[in-house]
């Protein structure tokens, strides 16, 4: 609602106003009334309106000079309109100098008043989002800097610039948080996660309150991470009187609380300054692709996960690259038995566990290599993450050589299935099997068992070829069906939902609509039928 003050030194002339027209239905709220400029001054100085009506001849303070006094001082940028009996054009002169934007003669008329209130009402929709579109633009621009900080391709430029627009302090961890999601993300539509990414997004937001330029929206140029970055800074904690981790632990809970959803934080190296946040973004994106060879937690600290011991760096270079070789190879006795000799290895050089993460660190950049000389088209590291997390099992430990074992030779079938393009075959397949089975239950972890295809690698095959997800596929393949049977039989809209295997009625009519644009309703009468 539209906050109106109306000024007049006549009563009568006041509630007759209130009463001349449904100031409601107008979208208007009549919040206060004065009897003279100086009275309206005082309120105004207290309180924000949109409207102001007010008469011109007043005593103490005339309605030209509470008009120029509030353009002057900018106590108000409210739109201004002028009561007059007068209809001097000395007084319509001054009126417009100082921004009034309308001058009408007494006695007001309903028609004349009404034709104003909807001329404010939209003047103040199109200010509104032209001031929302600002906000947007400001917001992108502030982000794009941002990620060129943590990116490490910035220039002074940029740098001057976010920290002229983001209270920091020393202290910095750059700290990327995502929704806890199940391994087979691609059952999700796009349309679900995003709606997710942005319900976690706008958490974020609410929580920090004056500080939510430290958060960025969908920092990672991965299109299947939905990530929030977090730029946080000492002075946060400091001013609730806690420590870095607890006010951390507690930033997370507070989201969840709201989110009704998991999330997880993986919190980048402490840096002293912004200009070296990119070394802390660096720390969180090596803390993400060691996850899952990793106990599972809510929050990983790059200084817990990425220790190195006293006795400096060791690399296990045979052991690895022995079975890095036996995974190239798809040798299974072979793989197993590395597997056991570059345990073995690690154990007569004493490496310690905190060292272990440098071993996998080489060994997963290593695998990332061979995958991308056979196709460097596809998210190798998503990839390779979803192995490490299906190979891992309930009562093995994460990063042990049971782990590994499995992981690793999983991860030579990968291999195999990318230098024989199983591609063009397997695609063809899924394909065939929505045109025949698109009303039954299928799911890309389904069919890749049954095409004995890794379902992370077919996923990304499919959205390379077709752009989308397979559910989404899916779903669109099953709208155009059930388009096709809305045109062609008399069939209950209900009955076609569940051919097309919609078993929600309501689901199904949602996603028509997104898809078609109507209602099943409306497009089958459009076609005449």
């Amino acid at each position: 609602m539209l906050r109106v003050l109306l000024v007049d030194d006549e009563p009568f002339i006041v509630q007759g106003l209130t009463v001349l027209v449904d100031w409601q239905a107008e979208g208007y709220e009549i919040v206060a009334t004065a009897a003279d400029g100086r009275e309206a001054l005082e309120y105004l100085r207290e309180n924000q309106v949109d409207l102001i009506v007010a008469d011109i001849k007043m005593p103490l303070m005339t309605g030209i000079e509470l008009l120029e006094k509030i353009r002057k001082e900018e106590i108000s940028d409210a739109y201004f309109v002028i009561l007059s009996g007068y209809s001097d054009f000395g007084y319509a002169q001054q009126a417009i100098r100082y921004r009034c934007m309308d001058y009408v003669l007494k006695p007001v008329e309903k028609e004349q008043l009404l034709e104003i209130l909807r001329k404010v009402a939209s003047m103040s929709e199109s200010q509104r989002i032209n001031e929302q579109n600002n906000q947007k633009f400001e917001q992108a621009y502030f982000a794009r800097n941002v990620i060129a900080l943590l990116y490490g391709k910035h220039d002074e430029m940029n740098l001057e610039y976010v920290k002229n627009h983001m209270r920091l302090s020393e202290g910095i961890r750059y700290i990327d948080i995502e929704l806890c999601m199940p391994k087979e993300m691609d059952e999700y539509e796009d349309g679900e996660l995003r709606l997710l990414q942005r319900k976690l997004y706008q958490s974020c937001l609410d929580l920090l309150k004056e500080d939510e330029g430290h958060c960025i929206f969908d920092v990672s140029s991965d299109d299947k991470r939905y990530d929030i970055g977090f730029i946080y800074c000492d002075y946060m904690a400091n001013m609730q009187g806690v420590a870095e981790r607890e006010y951390l632990e507690g930033f997370l809970k507070s989201i969840e609380a709201v989110l009704g959803h998991p999330i997880r934080m993986m919190v980048g190296k402490r840096v002293a300054d912004i200009a070296a946040v990119a070394k802390s973004y660096s720390a969180a994106r090596a803390l993400i692709s060691l996850e899952a060879f990793r106990e599972k937690k809510t929050i990983y600290y790059y200084e817990d996960e990425m220790q190195v011991s006293q006795g400096g760096i060791v690399l296990c270079k045979n052991g690895l690259d022995g079975l890095i070789h036996s995974i190239e190879q798809n040798d299974k006795i072979l793989i197993r038995k590395k597997v056991e000799e570059l345990h073995e290895e690690m154990k007569q050089m004493g490496v310690a566990g905190d060292t272990v993460n440098l071993n996998i660190n080489y060994l997963l950049f290593q695998l990332i290599h061979l995958a991308t000389e056979q196709d460097d088209c596809l998210n190798q590291e998503e990839i390779l993450h979803h192995i490490s997390e299906s190979s891992f099992e309930e009562g093995i430990m994460r990063g042990s050589r049971a782990h590994l074992s499995r992981f690793a030779l999983e991860y030579a079938d990968y291999l195999a299935q990318l230098r024989k393009n199983v591609s063009r075959g397997v695609l063809a397949e899924v394909e065939r099997e929505v045109r025949e089975n698109y009303a039954a239950n299928l799911t890309l972890r389904e069919l890749s068992q049954k095409y004995y295809v890794n379902s992370a690698y077919l996923g990304q095959l499919f959205r390379k070829k077709h752009g989308e997800s397979f559910k989404d596929y899916l779903n669109n393949y099953r709208i155009e069906q059930a388009a096709q049977k809305l045109l062609r039989t008399d069939d209950k809209i209900y009955q076609i939902a569940q051919d097309v295997g919609y078993k929600d009625l309501d689901y199904f009519i949602n996603r028509f609509i997104t898809a078609k644009g109507c209602t099943p309703a409306k497009f089958r009468r459009q076609s005449g039928k």
